[in-house]
């Protein structure tokens, strides 16, 4: 059929799978169905407007928009008529499709599609209004189904959301696509919820600065880390191999995708997110001066604020006192004279290498002793998990017989907290079901710490500089420009190493824990010697097994 008036022609295409977009499907062959049907009506193609990946329920969409504007602008100079591959296209909404329907034809534009003759008497408009509501139902019908299939696929395991940090999606052979781990993003990622959860980082912006120091992280355009992802972060069960999806009804369903940190470790984090650092970190920090805030006026006891002053041909670091009243305020201290001292202070803290190797052979011991006893503590959290199932119980009874709307949301409540208790107590009864590591493999970055923890010093990352002021010190240190560091506190295993090689030290009682033995053969500790030390001065003895605790 020819038309007589020579019409120009609209073409309007829309997809709205993201898939179909990336394909390039679903918008080409409308189009060419709609220019073949133009063709044949004798319509002059003027422009054609393509909808990506929007669903057809909403009424303001981007191209829609722009061809209404289009025709509005040309109302009453050239006749037009826009032309639709199917019903469902303009619209999938009964009141969409009829606002659409109304803005199209106030600019005196027709509808026309190779799929339905539109027209304007009652039984057209009837057709067309069931048409209208088939794309509509279709749309909340493929909507329904697909949520269930997802709330479904959840129930099984498997993430169907967008994968978050540390994870992307891969098709493996019986799963179909799922979550795996994104190297080196997860590794980054499990080491900021590990070193959180074990208080290697104290509050949440230092676990930012963490992630804003690797380049490898994701950050925004000015190359930051939001502290609200952070929050997200830290609080996501998924990095703990679990699913929860309230909306849903899901709660700590066991994922099929790899954890990147314990559920234990997870539960440590969220109560850590409850309570207040205890040495919060401040954000003015800056590699340049390690020892800012920690390190107080000798004279005022408070923190030393730091910063660059400029000279004739380069710039100098000093720490100084800002507390107004203070005898030393404003009196400044160069940055290398502290920095220096506190380098002195931290080999001080080295301990001998005999001292050091008594030390590990000691801990060694404890840690095979404690392989020796894991049944002891299974069998403990086996006790403490039936009472827990027990409480549980209890609780149903009462949620059964009560009517009360906020006191069965009370008791449902705290059914979730003790389900989650018992999540923790089976993760426990599972790790005393395996074979410890060996104490090199488990407590070598540890050991080497204690051996030599200037070497974390000379790090070039920050926040390995404050945990060594954290594992190393119990608070801050006290600096006097003429004497130097006054008291130190010093963290319990160093001061454990430091009794040991102390011949005056009260670590072990003077007379030892056992009553000397006439017969015992070899040299006794004396009076004055502590049995680690006589362990170091016989090497000829069995020191490993002579250490007293």
């Amino acid at each position: 059929m020819q038309n007589d008036n020579k019409s120009k022609a609209i073409v309007y295409c829309r997809v709205s799978d993201p898939k179909q977009v990336t394909e390039g499907h679903g918008l080409e062959s409308q189009e060419t169905r709609c220019r073949e049907f133009a063709k044949n009506r004798g319509y002059e193609v003027a422009a054609a407007y393509h909808e990506r990946g929007i669903t057809g329920k909403l009424m303001d969409r981007p191209q829609i928009q722009l061809m209404l504007k289009f025709l509005r602008h040309n109302k009453n100079k050239e006749h037009y008529v826009v032309i639709i591959d199917d019903i469902s296209r303009l619209a999938r909404d009964i009141e969409t499709h009829i606002q659409l329907r109304t803005a199209i034809s106030a600019t005196g534009t027709k509808l026309e599609s190779p799929s339905i003759e539109f027209g304007e008497d009652s039984d057209s408009r009837l057709v067309e209004h069931l048409l209208a509501s088939v794309a509509a139902h279709q749309r909340e019908k493929n909507a329904e189904t697909t949520k269930n299939r997802m709330r479904a696929r959840s129930m099984n395991g498997y993430w169907v959301a967008h994968a978050p940090v540390g994870y992307r999606y891969e098709k493996r052979e019986g799963h179909g696509k799922m979550l795996v781990r994104n190297e080196p993003v997860a590794f980054i990622v499990q080491e900021a919820l590990t070193g959180f959860a074990h208080g290697r980082f104290e509050t949440q912006a230092e676990v930012q600065r963490f992630l804003e120091s690797h380049a490898a992280y994701p950050k925004d355009r000015k190359g930051r880390v939001h502290f609200q992802r952070v929050k997200e972060l830290l609080n996501r069960v998924l990095y703990a191999g679990r699913i929860t999806l309230p909306n849903w009804g899901i709660h700590n369903q066991q994922g099929k995708h790899d954890a990147l940190i314990s559920f234990e470790d997870w539960t440590k984090i969220q109560k850590r997110l409850n309570v207040q650092a205890n040495a919060p970190i401040r954000k003015d920090v800056h590699q340049d001066f390690p020892l800012r805030n920690f390190v107080t006026c000798s004279c005022c006891e408070v923190p030393m604020t730091a910063g660059w002053t400029k000279g004739r041909s380069k710039y100098y670091g000093y720490y100084l006192c800002q507390t107004k009243g203070c005898d030393l305020y404003g009196k400044s201290i160069k940055k290398e004279h502290i920095e220096d001292a506190f380098e002195e202070l931290l080999k001080e803290l080295i301990p001998p290498k005999p001292l050091f190797d008594v030390a590990s052979a000691m801990f060694k011991e404890l840690w095979d002793e404690r392989s020796h006893h894991r049944h002891k503590e299974m069998f403990a959290i086996k006790k403490e998990k039936v009472l827990v199932e027990r409480k549980i119980s209890n609780l149903l009874e009462r949620v059964i017989d009560t009517n009360n709307k906020s006191v069965i949301s009370a008791y449902e409540q705290k059914i979730k907290e003790l389900e989650e208790s018992k999540d923790v107590l089976d993760k426990k009864i599972a790790n005393c079901g395996r074979a410890l590591p060996s104490f090199e493999d488990h407590s070598g970055t540890a050991m080497k710490f204690l051996e030599n923890p200037y070497e974390l010093w000379d790090s070039e990352f920050l926040e390995d500089r404050r945990n060594v002021l954290k594992l190393c010190f119990t608070g801050k240190l006290c600096f006097d420009k003429n004497e130097g560091f006054r008291t130190v506190c010093k963290s319990l295993p160093f001061r454990v190493l430091e009794g040991l090689n102390d011949p005056n030290s009260d670590m072990v009682p003077r007379r030892g824990l056992e009553p000397p033995h006439p017969k015992a053969h070899g040299p006794e500790p004396c009076a004055s010697t502590n049995s680690a030390t006589w362990a170091i001065q016989h090497p000829s003895q069995d020191a490993g097994k002579r250490v007293i605790l």
